[in-house]
């Protein structure tokens, strides 16, 4: 991702929040999402973290089509394995593109780098009424390991899960037989 893709990324993210999230949070916070304020906060925070965040973007015939966050698991209380993991603090994929592999593409993506940088686990959170996207996190690996977290929006609970996923490099001894 460079800083011009920032207004790219809040569009799709905004639209993102409004499509995935339709019915698990209210409709009027939805309806105030903008994607002007959002890509100001995108260009603000863009480049902070010393390399350690990382922005990653699909593009599809030269246009942004997806856009992932990924970097160190964000929790000040991380104990135990948390400690050293990965987080994937977003992703997002223009509503008219989903269901064509872009998230996908850009999760993997996301994988191979936190798993290439070292870390052994990788962490997220999604909404627990957001069906859609736990199946997808499924799918790559991912499956609740225990977090809960409230979360309020406009006096209404949408509480968030956490997924893990192990992270193996490749060619790292599993203690396979060869």
């Amino acid at each position: 991702m460079v800083r011009s893709d920032c207004e790219r990324v809040a569009e799709i993210r905004i639209r993102g929040w409004q499509t995935a999230y339709r019915g698990l949070m209210p409709q009027s916070y939805l309806d105030t999402l903008s994607v002007t304020e959002d890509a100001a906060r995108r260009r603000e925070r863009f480049g902070r973290g010393g390399g350690a965040v990382v922005n990653l973007v699909a593009e599809r015939d030269g246009e942004v089509v997806g856009w992932a966050c990924h970097g160190p698991y964000r929790d000040d209380e991380a104990r135990g394995e948390d400690v050293g993991s990965a987080e994937l603090y977003a992703i997002y994929v223009d509503p008219e593109r989903v269901g064509a592999g872009v998230g996908r593409a850009l999760l993997t993506e996301s994988i191979a780098r936190c798993t290439a940088a070292g870390h052994a686990r990788m962490l997220l959170w999604v909404l627990k009424a957001n069906t859609g996207a736990r199946r997808f996190y499924a799918q790559a690996g991912f499956g609740p390991d225990g977090g809960e977290e409230p979360f309020e929006v406009d006096g209404v609970a949408v509480p968030e899960v956490r997924y893990a996923r192990t992270l193996t490099r490749p060619g790292a001894d599993t203690g396979a037989l060869r």
